[in-house]
């Protein structure tokens, strides 16, 4: 039986990832997931695929979701007393791949210390509780700052499958880091069977199978150092995960159809599966 072997919150899109035992499963994913941004000047939304030195910013976000911790090596940790976006707030306008969104702006403070960790001007931006963002695929439904869906899901044996393709070209493996995922599944036999889930229950929740994963040159980002390290994985990648959209997939996405609690350890039950 498939189960979870691991669970990766990433609070500030870009940021590090935090891994926990447990978690939450809200409506637009595990809680806190991509619920900040970093944006620059005129509110365009800041990623790792021009910003790598995001990944070295490791966000942790109190227990009581009212608190920030933002850490990063050569700086000290910064404090935030979150606004929620309650009552008469201030709304800003922000851009994500050429979609305007409205978020809240979390002060002068935070702005100056992650402007002075990235070496560029930015700002950091929570969605407002009003955010009712639709994503699209094949099974619906929301998430606050992800790419797309509410989750992404990937199991060792693709992660595994790939290394073997990349070491016997004489390369070093990669890292499942690379490709920052919110829940890692073991105990299935064959690669990409993530891909022909299509409904299945987790913990207290279920997920519908939205769409497959297409990578970026996120995946060329040494997540621990925040320095570009390529060609890999998208060299290997492309030589046999290309799809007919355009570029490479790996991994899958998912809507959350049921919300509760979710634990590294809980069984991956699919109760559909598709026949692609």
């Amino acid at each position: 039986m498939a189960t979870v072997v691991e669970l990766i919150s990433y609070p500030v899109k870009g940021c590090a990832g935090v891994p926990a035992a447990e978690a939450e499963l809200t409506p637009a994913g595990l809680a806190h997931d991509r619920s900040f941004l970093v944006v620059g000047p005129g509110g365009v939304f800041r990623s790792q695929r021009k910003d790598p030195r995001l990944a070295v910013i490791r966000p942790q976000v109190g227990a009581d979701g009212a608190h920030l911790t933002l850490n990063a090596p050569g700086h000290d940790p910064f404090h935030l007393d979150i606004d929620l976006g309650t009552g008469s707030a201030a709304r800003s306008d922000v851009e994500m791949f050429g979609a305007p969104y409205r978020a809240v702006d979390q002060g002068d403070r935070v702005a100056g210390w992650l402007s002075e960790t990235l070496g560029a001007e930015s700002r950091l931006v929570r969605v407002p509780p009003e955010h009712d963002r639709e994503t699209d695929g094949l099974t619906p439904g929301t998430s606050g700052f992800a790419d797309s869906c509410a989750l992404h899901v990937l199991s060792l044996a693709s992660l595994d499958d790939l290394n073997r393709r990349i070491t016997a070209a004489g390369r070093p493996p990669v890292p499942m880091d690379r490709f920052r995922p919110n829940i890692v599944v073991d105990g299935w036999d064959a690669p990409q069977t993530e891909d022909r889930v299509r409904r299945v229950t987790v913990g207290g929740g279920e997920l519908g199978f939205a769409k497959l994963a297409i990578r970026c040159a996120v995946t060329l980002v040494n997540q621990q150092t925040g320095g570009k390290v390529g060609p890999e994985p998208l060299r290997t990648l492309a030589s046999y995960r290309r799809v007919p959209e355009g570029g490479v997939a790996f991994g899958s996405k998912f809507a959350v159809l049921a919300t509760g609690k979710v634990a590294v350890g809980d069984a991956f039950e699919v109760t559909e599966w598709g026949t692609d």
